[in-house]
């Protein structure tokens, strides 16, 4: 029986294989009231990146993670890092213009470039390399599309390419492909403990097991303590500290991911993407990305994503979780024969912004609160822009990109999506406090499932364990009311609206909701 999760290591029943194959990043919880310069809440990517620069500029800076570090959606991340972004350049300069759209190709390089230089300067052992992307049209877009985005990347100064055909494909698939040289991969969770160690090494405080709340201009509460700052960044995902006004702007989704050995040498180290489904319901049309991992001296592991679903909503599909990967599993051994027996399955959450580019700089309203979300599937380079711009923000320094990722920008090109995904939360709300529970009764509940229970007006959210005994929550969210949805793949309670998500008993593991979940005796 699969277990439930433990949150402090990893946000899914699932472990990843950077969670597996690394030690957990582990440090004292805090104990005691702190001041500091600089208080950066969340220890994935984006906090440790941010925790280092603005320790390297010479601020005294605090960082507090609720589990381990990387144990939210960096350690659950495919870990591929590129300017090949998930959405068309062709759009983007549609969104922005061409000049903002040459802006996100040159931020997105310079994040590359950065970690590239990072990772040499700090002789971090991250399995880091180089390597090419291919991104080719998935059967249900027009093939003109991918000539319109070399069209696009190359007007906005990238060394991009058409290929004939796609390195590691089988030749009977005979697909173009747009090549994007000298891209990144490296391990995740190796790659954040360099970060680590190098922020302790300068002076640095990381604080782990450590759940921040209250969060002011003034600081935070965390495990009960006080921890006065000067600044505040919130970099947890999505923020913690603000009710409505950044959830307005971007929507969460499900990815799933698989991984299999296949034997070394028998593909090329590299990447692959398809341009998404033109035909899904969903405004963040899926597509599927594939990359190669060093494994061992005779097999590599190739780890394939996709199958994408707005949070708490697969069923919106009649998809099962499983099923999505089953549906992955056969794509992948459709497009890589070597494909074989899965070692690996998880999942992770996915904030999708309405205008495709992360929020990076000051929480709207706030002079000295800063946040980083809206990762939009490219959250190694988004993340390392969040802690680059927020560093020269609260130092002083000119950036050319904060404008850019203003958290207050409004793109009302977008004006329609907006519409789509705003339309899709008001469904849902009103859908799921009208319609019945999964189970008319408890006992209907075998052992290691949840289920939402119906009792007059009140949404009981139930679970039972390995051991028969049944644990009961409020079924409502505790950020904005949504009802929330049993995710039997991952073993958590998760929310439609905004991507909150809990465990079976009723912890919270993913924002915006900071608290976990009334319980029923």
């Amino acid at each position: 029986m699969q277990d439930p999760i433990d949150d402090k290591i990893t946000s899914g029943s699932h472990h990843s294989y950077w969670n597996d194959s690394a030690e957990p990043l582990r440090y004292e919880p805090l104990r005691t009231d702190l001041t500091t310069d600089v208080l950066v809440i969340g220890g994935g990517i984006a906090g440790l990146t941010a925790a280092y620069c603005i320790a390297k500029s010479g601020l005294q800076v605090v960082l507090v993670e609720d589990g381990c570090l990387g144990s939210g959606e960096s350690g659950r991340t495919t870990a591929q890092i590129t300017y090949a972004l998930d959405d068309r350049y062709y759009d983007l300069e549609k969104f922005f213009g061409k000049e903002n759209a040459a802006l996100a190709a040159e931020s997105h390089k310079k994040a590359l470039e950065w970690i590239r230089e990072t990772v040499n300067s700090e002789n971090i052992d991250c399995h880091f390399m180089d390597v090419d992307g291919y991104l080719f049209c998935h059967p249900t877009d027009a093939e003109s599309n991918l000539d319109k985005e070399l069209e696009a990347t190359q007007r906005v100064g990238l060394p991009t390419e058409m290929t004939d055909k796609v390195p590691g494909l089988p030749s009977g698939l005979k697909r173009r492909a747009l090549r994007f040289p000298d891209q990144g991969q490296f391990h995740i969770m190796k790659y954040l403990r360099g970060l680590a160690e190098a922020i302790v090494r300068m002076g640095g405080e990381i604080y782990t097991d450590t759940h921040a709340d209250a969060i002011s201009g003034k600081g935070a509460k965390a495990n009960g303590h006080t921890i006065t700052a000067s600044h505040i960044v919130v970099a947890t995902n999505t923020p913690v500290n603000d009710l409505v006004t950044m959830h307005t702007k971007q929507h969460a989704y499900r990815s799933y991911v698989i991984a299999a050995k296949v034997p070394k040498g028998v593909l090329p180290y590299a990447m692959w993407w398809d341009t998404g489904n033109m035909e899904s319901k969903w405004v963040a049309k899926p597509y599927h990305y594939v990359r190669l991992e060093p494994l061992d001296d005779n097999h590599d592991l190739l780890i394939s994503g996709g199958e994408d679903h707005k949070t708490g909503q697969a069923d919106e599909e009649h998809i099962s979780e499983a099923q999505r990967y089953e549906n992955l599993t056969r794509w992948s051994r459709e497009h890589f024969p070597y494909f074989s027996e899965v070692s690996y399955r998880w999942s992770g959450q996915v904030m999708e912004p309405v205008d495709s580019l992360a929020y990076i700089g000051k929480n709207p309203g706030d002079n000295n609160i800063f946040i980083i979300t809206g990762d939009s599937g490219n959250g190694m380079t988004h993340g390392t822009l969040g802690g680059l711009i927020i560093n020269d923000l609260i130092t002083g320094k000119a950036n050319p990109y904060s404008e850019l990722y203003d958290p207050a920008r409004i793109t009302l090109r977008t004006g329609v999506d907006y519409l789509k995904e705003v339309g899709n939360m008001g469904y849902k709300m009103i859908k799921d406090w009208v319609t019945s529970g999964d189970v008319d009764a408890i006992s209907q509940l075998p052992a290691g499932k949840g289920a939402i229970l119906s009792k007059g007006l009140e949404k009981i959210a139930v679970y039972r364990d390995g051991e028969g005994t049944v644990h009961s929550c409020s079924a409502v969210c505790p950020h904005l009311g949504g009802v929330l949805q049993w995710n039997d793949d991952e073993k958590s309670f998760d929310c439609p609206l905004h991507g909150s998500r809990f465990t079976a008993y009723g912890s919270v593991i993913n924002g915006p909701a900071n608290c976990d979940l009334n319980k029923i005796v």
